[in-house]
């Protein structure tokens, strides 16, 4: 039987001019398992402040060298998590409140009780592990969901990155734009955590999984009795995602009459739940993602234009994973790396060089999140270190390498190199400079080319 980690007792200095007064409390504090030393002299218990790992300051208010409100306020730049409590006599219980309103956990009139102190001593201790455990929690999130997860080097993943880092902070609202699979979703997260609205909540629903009853309940809320099953009053995502972020994704699904009701919230800033006849005020930013073109679904009439217009204050395209080929040696390792610490059985190093040039080669329909399903497959069934062409899953592996995908009977010269060109010009994320320079042609060439009638 291994003995259990001895628990560390918190570190408290104690200071008070009176010694006796200081030493008193300290052995008082000691005995109820803290780790307390008594200070006779501000300069002294300053220095140790500055050099040594304290939790915790109990301070005499009135001293000759640094008063007690001194040393709060040094505490305090030193270690602004680090509580403070100070003693003080009755006579100066308004420099004591002084001392609450500058950062202090709470103030003692003398005399009183070593239990006392040990009751508040242990309740700012509490309070101030858990700040820091919040901190630490919140700066881990935001690591985990920051811009830096966009994984590549091409042009059109820095012109993604770059956009999320200027509209991270703006309260607009933003549409995302993207195949099934591009990472809508890491793209609007990374928005939430880059921007001032992090240490809010992050709420997301998928306006296509909930029929339109069932979907307008969950984001506007309902009374009791609303509806048949409403047993209870719910708040809904919108009241959830109060001084943080909603993220509706597959608005193109989303049914005209809820439509209405969300460009209805986004111009009062009000939401009200089915059944109720009051409204509530929320501060809600709203980011909204789909697949579809809603243009086009404008123009058909399932998609009101109105709301098209306050939902693309600005517009993140995210571009097919067959559109930043460059990026697919980062995606792959990336995601190995990741497998494989989930998996930690598996005996899975490396991709080999052939089954690296067939992922190469294949298009990738279902984008990043396919790749990722793809490598956790290979990690999963892999049975050496190295994984071999042989092992992809038999739709990566039956795309004919060196084609180009063109279809058809056959054409004249001139436009198959239109075609082609057209081609490179998509694969490349319509840069025409990077575009000529790949083909070996010049600019005027390849502007040419592109405006050829079919």
């Amino acid at each position: 039987m291994t003995d259990s980690p001895k628990k560390t007792r918190p570190r408290v200095v104690v200071l008070d001019d009176q010694i006796s007064m200081a030493e008193m409390l300290a052995d008082g504090l000691n005995e109820r398992g803290y780790d307390a030393l008594a200070i006779g002299s501000a300069h002294q218990a300053l220095k140790i402040l500055q050099e040594e790992k304290i939790d915790a300051l109990v301070t005499d208010l009135r001293m000759p060298e640094l008063d007690g409100l001194e040393m709060l306020a040094r505490s305090r730049r030193l270690d602004p998590e680090r509580p403070v409590i100070v003693m003080t006599a009755y006579s100066a219980i308004d420099s004591a409140i002084e001392s609450i309103r500058l950062g202090a956990y709470h103030y003692l009139t003398k005399p009183f009780k070593v239990d006392e102190v040990e009751l508040f001593l242990a309740r700012a201790l509490d309070e101030a592990r858990l700040r820091r455990e919040t901190v630490s929690l919140k700066r881990a999130l935001r690591d985990r969901y920051s811009v830096a997860n966009l994984i590549g080097r091409s042009p059109a993943i820095a012109e993604v990155a770059e956009l999320i880092e200027r509209v991270a902070d703006a309260s607009v609202s933003v549409l995302i734009l993207g195949e099934t699979g591009t990472g809508k979703g890491v793209v609007a997260r990374a928005i939430h955590a880059q921007g001032n609205r992090a240490s809010g909540p992050f709420v997301s629903v998928n306006c296509a999984a909930l029929p339109e009853n069932l979907l307008e309940s969950e984001l506007f809320g309902h009374m009791k009795g609303a509806f048949t099953g409403a047993t209870t009053s719910r708040d809904g995502l919108f009241a959830e995602a109060d001084g943080g972020t909603l993220l509706l994704d597959e608005i193109g699904e989303m049914s005209a009459a809820l439509q209405a009701k969300l460009l209805h919230v986004i111009e009062s800033g009000r939401v009200r739940a089915v059944g109720s006849s009051k409204e509530r005020e929320i501060d809600v930013r709203i980011l909204a993602a789909t697949h579809r073109d809603l243009r086009d679904r404008v123009a058909t009439g399932q998609f009101r234009e109105d709301l098209l217009y306050r939902l693309e204050v600005v517009t993140i395209d995210l571009p097919p994973l067959r559109h930043r080929r460059d990026d697919l040696p980062l995606l792959i390792e990336h995601f190995l790396a990741r497998v494989k610490a989930k998996h930690t059985q598996s005996p899975v190093e490396r991709i080999g060089r052939d089954a690296l040039d067939v992922m190469l080669d294949y298009p990738w329909p279902g984008n990043v999140r396919e790749l990722e399903h793809v490598i956790e497959r290979l990690v999963l069934l892999g049975r050496s270190a190295e994984v071999t062409a042989g092992e992809l899953p038999p739709s990566v592996r039956a795309k004919p390498r060196g084609t180009m995908g063109f279809e058809g009977p056959i054409v004249p010269m001139r436009e198959l190199q239109r075609r082609y060109a057209a081609w490179a010009y998509e694969q490349l994320g319509a840069r025409n400079m990077i575009t000529a320079e790949k083909l070996g042609i010049d600019p005027k060439t390849l502007s040419r080319l592109l405006t050829i009638e079919e």
